[in-house]
């Protein structure tokens, strides 16, 4: 299988605002021609300092309450270190060691192995950079 087939980068805006990005549909459509029905893993990366991927259950509340807990956590005002962009940035970029940059995830008959309720979702608090990529590799 050539290489074009195991890896994908996803451009995702996630606009001005705090954002939970629901990525399962992108990720079941490129296991579609990756993985062939075989079994592995996926894994699911964003190369950017200021987000994570979660996974986590979408649109009854918990990707707002997810925001709402980091905005608790990680409040954006004056008090972190890393100082420049918008007021409150620093925290942006401490957010990845609470949503990690990544996860890797079972393949099971070319299918994505999610609870019933679980999502593949990118989180991201940085109002100052709205285009993200998201690199996608199955390993089979």
């Amino acid at each position: 299988m050539s290489e074009s087939f195991t890896t994908r980068v996803l451009h995702i805006a996630t606009g001005a605002t705090e954002t939970v990005t629901d990525l399962t549909a992108q990720c079941e459509q490129f296991l579609t021609t990756a993985a062939h029905g075989r079994e592995g893993l996926l894994n699911i990366f964003v190369p950017h300092a200021t987000a994570g991927i979660a996974v986590l259950e979408t649109g009854a509340g918990s990707d707002d309450d997810l925001l709402a807990a980091l905005h608790t956590l990680l409040p954006a005002d004056d008090r972190w270190q890393h100082r420049h962009g918008s007021p409150g940035h620093g925290r942006d970029h401490v957010l990845p060691a609470l949503v990690p940059p990544h996860a890797t995830l079972p393949v099971i008959g070319g299918r994505l192995e999610l609870g019933t309720w679980q999502s593949v979702c990118l989180v991201d608090t940085n109002v100052d950079n709205a285009d993200r990529r998201v690199r996608l590799s199955f390993l089979g």
